[in-house]
């Protein structure tokens, strides 16, 4: 629940109301971390949100692979943990979402996705990482972008050039005279609006969730002098409030990134009336 102290002046300069500072609030310099290996400049560099993400996809990958490894028909504790988070995805999104025969095969990226998302969101209270990856925008992006690519390549695939026109731009001859300037709207929404939202939803969350952490940590910190011992605890307690509301908010953002991708490959699936 503290803050990272290469991160919050707070905890460098051992920072209290009654030293004549003030306080050092949280900003884009919490989100920037100095190369562990590299330079900066040369834009070749290892930081601590890539190994981060390097551990993330590591525990994943072992958790299933210890999970599903010897495989049985009576499930061990770690079998039916992960089974259960296996079909949650499956029949719960994919399967809502796209349907059991179309959807099957994007089982493994939609459950790849999910779980990938989620380790990165959930660095953000483990102690000594807490850093949420995909509070930076970069990561995200490259998520929203996977998608899209698909999205575009099933809709170009399943309906042709045609159909994918009709398809971005939701042409429907009923509309009459204003059809133009709604297909125009849908274009730049599916187009460019589109993935810009599907990442932007996702990084804003984590960027607003890590910067309330950090304010009431850092608070709680900085007002550990006097009278302000009263009010530290009360933000304490903020802390301890806003780590259990962000395990909700980094579930929930997984689910949300992961139904939304179902819904656009069902969109590329479907046949355009």
């Amino acid at each position: 629940m503290s803050a990272d102290p290469t991160q919050v002046l707070a905890f460098e300069t051992d920072c209290h109301i009654f030293d004549g500072c003030g306080f050092p609030a949280p900003g884009l310099h919490s989100f920037l971390f100095e190369p562990l290996w590299g330079d900066a400049d040369s834009n070749l560099y290892f930081n601590k949100p890539m190994l981060l993400a390097l551990l993330g996809s590591l525990v994943i990958v072992g958790f299933f692979w210890a999970a599903f490894r010897k495989p049985k028909v009576v499930p061990g504790k770690l079998q039916m943990v992960a089974e259960t988070g296996y079909d949650f995805i499956r029949r719960g999104v994919v399967y809502e979402t796209i349907g059991k025969k179309e959807g099957e095969k994007y089982v493994p990226l939609i459950v790849s996705l999910f779980f990938f998302i989620w380790m990165m969101n959930l660095w953000s209270i483990v102690p000594v990482a807490q850093f949420p990856v995909t509070s930076i925008i970069a990561y995200p992006a490259v998520l929203a972008a996977v998608v899209y690519i698909l999205w575009v390549s099933l809709t170009f695939k399943r309906h042709g050039f045609v159909g994918f026109f009709k398809n971005v731009t939701g042409y429907d001859k009923s509309l009459g005279a204003v059809l133009p300037l709604a297909m125009l709207i849908e274009f730049f929404s599916n187009l460019l609006v589109r993935p810009f939202t599907h990442a932007v939803r996702l990084f804003a969350n984590m960027f607003a969730g890590h910067t309330l952490l950090l304010l009431f940590t850092i608070a709680s910190w900085y007002l550990l002098n006097g009278i302000g011992i009263a009010y530290a605890g009360v933000s304490f307690v903020m802390t301890i409030v806003m780590t259990a509301f962000e395990l909700f908010i980094q579930a929930l953002q997984a689910y949300v990134f992961v139904l939304l991708t179902c819904t656009y490959i069902q969109g590329a699936l479907a046949e355009h009336h």
